[in-house]
């Protein structure tokens, strides 16, 4: 008899938040502008905007506006001040990520996710669109920037499913991510890394940074977590 049930190509499966999972994308630019206008600082079109989605924020105000370190707090701290309550709710799960949760679930593998933003943020998210308890833990950020880097943010959740039993040594494991930012945290850990297309990176981006394979929307990538 054929079997018709889903069988994991992976034990762990680590998956990016924003552009992956959900469209956080107008919140965290609205976010960003607020943070620009109350320094005085104006704010780029929104198609030079694009790039902003994806990198910590420490990235994004330091390199693309130049700000000092001090001013670089005070943006990330002004952004939160519109995130926490507004910017955090103007965001949707991606059709089809729920049912792709559910079948490479279904087939055995763990899931988890790896996120630069903060792990209070991510948490309220996913609790706020019934996704959260799909996830063996919610690895993201430390709110105070000691964790905020990809493959910082991937150490810190194998490390926790570790003590939870949820990962070994010995497990195959891939990192699930919309912008390059993913791959290179992954490739840090010698972890595969599965672009997805429906987020705010390019295809000529993913490839570029050593993505295994590329998927074009859920159903694909289903396929590709799952044998």
């Amino acid at each position: 008899m054929c079997n018709i049930h889903p069988v994991p190509r992976y034990d762990v499966v680590l998956f990016d938040l924003d552009g992956t999972l959900t469209d956080s994308a107008p919140g965290i630019l609205n976010c960003i502008r607020y943070a620009l206008e109350s320094m005085g600082i104006d704010s780029p079109p929104d198609e030079q905007m694009r790039p902003f989605l994806g990198p910590p924020l420490v990235d994004t105000f330091g390199e693309h506006f130049g700000l000092s370190d001090a001013d670089i707090s005070m943006a990330i701290e002004r952004y939160r001040e519109r995130y926490h309550d507004v910017g955090l709710f103007e965001n949707e799960v991606y059709g089809g990520v729920e049912e792709m949760l559910d079948t490479v679930r279904a087939g055995g593998s763990v899931l988890a996710v790896a996120t630069s933003k903060p792990t209070y943020s991510a948490t309220r998210i996913l609790e706020h669109f019934g996704l959260a308890s799909r996830f063996a833990f919610i690895g993201g950020a430390d709110l105070d920037g000691t964790r905020q880097r990809k493959n910082e943010v991937i150490a810190h959740t194998l490390a926790e499913l570790t003590d939870l039993g949820a990962y070994a040594p010995s497990s195959s494991i891939v990192m699930v991510g919309d912008r390059e930012h993913d791959a290179d945290g992954a490739r840090h850990h010698d972890l595969d890394c599965i672009g997805v297309l429906w987020g705010y990176g390019s295809a000529e981006e993913l490839m570029r940074a050593g993505t295994i394979a590329l998927a074009d929307d859920p159903a694909e990538l289903t396929g590709l977590l799952t044998r």
